[in-house]
C-alpha cells in the first residue's frame, strides 16, 4: 500500500497537490456495504447499503496517518424482501426509526503490504460501539477519467458478531456471526 500511495503521491504532487492529508468524499453510486449471514445451515442470506456517505482522509507520505468516516442510514438497507426488511426494522433487531445511523470510524491503520493495510476503527450500531477490524485493499488510486480528478477505489472485509450489538435474535441458529464486504470509491473533495 505504501509503495502504490507514494507513486499516487508523486502523481498529486506534479498537478499541484500537497503532501498532506487530503479529503476525498465517497462516491454514493459505486460505494456499497454487504453482508451475509448463515440461516440455519440451509442457506446464506445476504443484504446490503449502498447510497451512504463518508469521507477519507489521505496521507499520501504517510498511508497510515490516514482516515475514514462513514455514516449509512438503518433504514437504507437491502434485503430484497419486504417482510425482511420490516422484520430487521422492528424491535426483534434494529427497532430503526428514520434518521437512525450506522456509523463506523477508524480510529488506526496499519499498514501490511504493498496494497494492503488493517484498519481499526469504532462501528456504531444503535446504542452499542465496538472495535472493528477491516482487512483492506487498495485496488487503484489515480486520476479518474471521466471526473478528470483525483480517485480511489478500496475493497474491505470483516466479520461482526451481531449479538456484540445486540442483534442476536434466533442465534445461534441463525449465524451469530456476519460477514461483511465493502466496496467503495472516492474522489477528492472539492
Amino acid at each position: 500500500m505504501k509503495t502504490t500511495l507514494m507513486a499516487a503521491a508523486m502523481a498529486f504532487a506534479a498537478t499541484g497537490a500537497v503532501a498532506a492529508p487530503e479529503a476525498y468524499t465517497l462516491d454514493p453510486s459505486h460505494s456499497q456495504v454487504v453482508f451475509s449471514y448463515e440461516h440455519l445451515g440451509y442457506s446464506t442470506t445476504y443484504g446490503m447499503f449502498s447510497g451512504f456517505e463518508g469521507e477519507i482522509m489521505f496521507d499520501q507520505e504517510d498511508p497510515a496517518n490516514s482516515s475514514v468516516e462513514v455514516s449509512m442510514p438503518v433504514r437504507s438497507m437491502l434485503t430484497g424482501w419486504e417482510k425482511r426488511f420490516d422484520h430487521f426494522m422492528s424491535d426483534d433487531f434494529f427497532g430503526a426509526a428514520e434518521g437512525d445511523m450506522i456509523t463506523f470510524t477508524s480510529t488506526g491503520i496499519e499498514v501490511t503490504g504493498e496494497d494492503t493495510a488493517k484498519i481499526t476503527g469504532d462501528l456504531t450500531i444503535g446504542d452499542t460501539t465496538k472495535e472493528v477490524v477491516l482487512d483492506a485493499t487498495l485496488n487503484q488510486a489515480g486520476q479518474h477519467p471521466m471526473e478528470g480528478k483525483a480517485w480511489a477505489g478500496f475493497d474491505a472485509t470483516a466479520t461482526v458478531l451481531r449479538s456484540d450489538f445486540g442483534l442476536d435474535k434466533f442465534a445461534p441458529n441463525v449465524s451469530d456471526e456476519v460477514q461483511v464486504m465493502i466496496s467503495i470509491e472516492a474522489g477528492k473533495a472539492e
